[in-house]
C-alpha cells in the first residue's frame, strides 16, 4: 500500500490464526502504538509477523513526532511510542515512560524528484545549495523531524528566505507526493519516507557535512496496562527480522 502526502492515521488489521508457539497471552485490548512515519514502511511490512509474535492485534497510529507529543500532551495514552531518540529522552526525564527503551534505527534526509530527469548534483553542501536556488519548488514537512531539519539547514546555509519563497511547506504527511503529483520539483523529507511513495526518483540523502542521522527509538509508556505486551513488542523491533526491515526500508538499523 503506497500513501499520499496526508495519509498518516493507519490502524493494523486483525492477526491471522496461526499465531505459533512464541505469542504472549494475548490482552484483552490491541497493543496501541503511536510511531512517528519515518518507520512507517518497515512496520507495514512486519505487521503481519509483529501480530503472530505477540498473539494480539496492533493498533497503530503513524504521524510526524510533533503531532504525536501533541497527541500524547493532550492526553492520548498508547502502550508504545515510536519516536526520535530526543523525543523519547525528553518524555522519560518527565517521567512518563516506563523502562525498556530501545533504539532501533538511524535515518538520513534526502531529496526525490520525478523520474526521467537529469539528477542534480548535491554532493557537497555548496552544491547543495546551487541545486535549491536553482529548483523551481520544493516540499517539506513543517512538522516533521526531516522538515524542521531542513528549515534549520536552510536557514544555516543563509538561503532561508529565498527557498522557503517557493516552497511548499505542508503541515504534515508525505513530501514526496506533491513530486508524483506534478506539484513540486523536489521533495525533502527522511529517505525511509520518500521510499513510500510509487513515481517518484530518490536523488540520495543530502550532504554528509550538513546532516546528522535522525535515530528513532521506542519505549513503553508509563502505567500501561499491557506492559509485558509492550516489552515483547520492543524486543520484536529489535530483532533479526526487523533489523532487515528497516534496511529494506532505507533506514540504518541498530539492532
Amino acid at each position: 500500500m503506497r500513501f499520499s502526502a496526508f495519509d498518516f492515521d493507519v490502524v493494523t488489521s486483525p492477526p491471522p490464526d496461526d499465531r505459533g508457539d512464541t505469542a504472549v497471552t494475548t490482552p484483552l485490548h490491541p497493543l496501541r502504538v503511536l510511531s512517528t512515519l519515518g518507520v512507517m514502511g518497515a512496520l507495514e511490512a512486519q505487521q503481519t509477523a509483529l501480530e503472530r509474535g505477540l498473539g494480539t492485534t496492533l493498533a497503530v497510529a503513524f504521524a510526524p513526532t510533533k503531532v504525536l507529543l501533541d497527541r500524547l500532551d493532550a492526553g492520548e495514552t498508547p502502550d508504545v511510542v515510536i519516536l526520535t531518540a530526543e523525543a523519547i529522552a525528553a518524555l522519560d526525564h518527565q517521567g512518563r515512560l516506563a523502562p525498556g527503551s530501545a533504539p532501533l534505527a538511524g535515518s538520513l534526509v534526502g531529496i526525490a524528484q520525478a523520474p526521467g530527469g537529469a539528477r542534480p548534483d548535491i554532493g557537497s553542501a555548496a552544491a547543495l545549495v546551487a541545486t535549491l536556488r536553482a529548483a523551481r519548488s520544493i516540499a517539506y514537512s513543517g512538522a516533521g523531524a526531516s522538515g524542521l531539519f531542513f528549515a534549520a539547514l536552510i536557514e544555516r546555509l543563509g538561503i532561508a528566505a529565498e527557498i522557503n519563497a517557493k516552497a511548499t511547506i505542508i503541515p504534515q504527511g508525505l513530501t514526496g507526493a506533491l513530486v508524483a503529483r506534478g506539484e513540486t520539483q523536489y521533495a525533502i523529507q527522511q529517505i525511509s519516507e520518500l521510499k513510500l511513495v510509487d513515481g517518484i526518483d530518490i536523488i540520495g540523502p543530502l550532504p554528509a557535512d550538513t546532516q546528522t542521522p535522525t535515530i528513532f527509538s521506542a519505549a513503553p509508556l508509563a502505567g500501561t496496562a499491557q506492559a509485558d505486551t509492550a516489552a515483547a513488542l520492543i524486543r520484536l523491533l529489535t530483532g533479526p527480522e526487523m533489523v532487515a526491515a528497516f534496511a529494506r526500508a532505507g533506514l540504518e538499523p541498530i539492532g
